[in-house]
């Protein structure tokens, strides 16, 4: 069967479509700046790439020319939209109430809706996603897949707050954990790929939104992102780990309201408050060139991911494996090395010549004396979400 998997954003939309069980990708596309005059739309077949810039008013405007595309004579894979089992959403946040891959109801695109306030960057994108796309491809499947469903297996020790207990019991305040789809995807691409010999190890995610998580025998047992997907790390515009008397002292003392407080937590602050970009190839840049922003911007990165991969190794009683995934992860050899260096007492230890290397496919990057390996492996969280799709359309069947 055809899947097609949809990763909707606030102004951009990327899609695969995959075959599956052969898990034969059969095309990959991605649309930028939706809602701009100068959107950019780009299609990938047979490692043929079509691109042009064009004005993509909304979401719906995005996936009727991805229908279209898909449905060209030239560029197109399918003859028809009824070709299409599925379609795979990735969806940010499930709350408490969602831990595995759903079909979506009216219910379940409530519950998404119910969440805008604690994933406001991604759910109202994800839900706009599943709308159109059920106007676009009415006969397909609609399939939610949630970032926080591997994330249901921490201990409460990891997901319950410091406050009191009603909170957690009548409200669902609690740590949730992001990222899943992706955190699962390469940590059982590195548990094969180690021949079953890495039951502790350390998944780092580094793209414009960032985690790390702590797994355990294939389970998630902690994971740096919480009630919502901003702390923890430092991110492209999030500020990860903050002192809450910050925002106290914000609202009281600086006379901040509590949406100007979540705009700047969210959208102005990370890598983009630390040095006006959020892409982390120009901070890197300005840093060759000497801007003391971008070279102090990345020290606080690399700083905090190596105190996380500390409390996770103290929580894990060691670790086997490291692995750096997503954009930065898998590009970035400067962070991965910054992040690595002097953690010997650890047993990790980066090879500089291997981490320099770049190459599409797993890699292993630690140095001969080394005890724990280190590992570069590309997410594919479409991949994944494709499994997932299929594996509930056959246990439906």
């Amino acid at each position: 069967m055809n899947i097609l998997v949809l990763n909707a954003g606030s102004s951009s939309l990327k899609y695969q479509l995959i075959e599956m069980p052969t898990r034969i990708v059969q095309c990959v596309g991605n649309i930028e700046r939706i809602g701009m005059e100068d959107a950019i739309f780009s299609h990938k077949k047979n490692d043929v790439e079509y691109k042009k810039t064009l004005a993509i008013k909304n979401h719906k405007h995005g996936l009727q020319l991805i229908e279209k595309t898909l449905l060209d004579r030239q560029q197109g894979v399918i003859s028809t939209v009824n070709e299409i089992t599925a379609v795979g959403h990735r969806v940010v946040h499930g709350g408490n109430e969602f831990t595995e891959t759903v079909l979506i109801n009216e219910q379940v695109k409530n519950s998404i809706r119910d969440l805008f306030d604690l994933a406001p960057l991604h759910n109202p994108a994800n839900l706009t996603g599943i709308e159109v796309s059920e106007t676009v491809f009415p006969l397909a499947r609609q399939i939610a897949v949630f970032d926080t469903a591997f994330h249901q297996t921490m201990p409460r020790e990891a997901y319950q707050y410091a406050i009191p207990n009603e909170y957690l019991e009548k409200h669902k305040i609690r740590a949730y954990g992001f990222h899943g789809t992706s955190h699962k995807y390469v940590s059982e691409i590195a548990f094969e790929y180690l021949k079953n010999q890495a039951s502790r190890m350390i998944t780092i995610h580094l793209g414009n939104g960032c985690s790390m998580s702590a797994i355990k025998d294939g389970k998630s047992i902690e994971n740096s992102l919480g009630f919502g997907p901003m702390n923890g790390l430092i991110m492209g515009t999030r500020s990860g780990d903050i002192d809450q008397s910050v925002i106290f002292y914000l609202k009281n003392k600086l006379g901040k309201s509590m949406d100007e407080i979540n705009e700047l937590l969210q959208r102005e602050s990370g890598m983009k408050g630390l040095t006006g970009y959020s892409d982390l190839r120009e901070i890197q840049a300005g840093a060759d060139q000497g801007d003391e922003n971008c070279k102090n911007a990345l020290v606080l990165a690399s700083y905090r991911i190596k105190k996380y991969i500390g409390s996770y190794t103290a929580l894990l009683n060691g670790v086997d494996a490291i692995i750096f995934t997503a954009g930065i992860g898998e590009n970035s050899n400067l962070m991965r090395r910054m992040s690595c260096e002097n953690m010997d007492a650890l047993g990790i230890v980066l090879d500089l010549d291997k981490n320099s290397i770049r190459s599409k496919g797993i890699r292993e990057i630690q140095a001969e004396d080394s005890k724990v390996k280190i590992l570069v492996i590309p997410t594919n969280e479409e991949i994944e979400i494709a499994q997932q799709s299929y594996a509930l359309l056959n246990a439906e069947y």
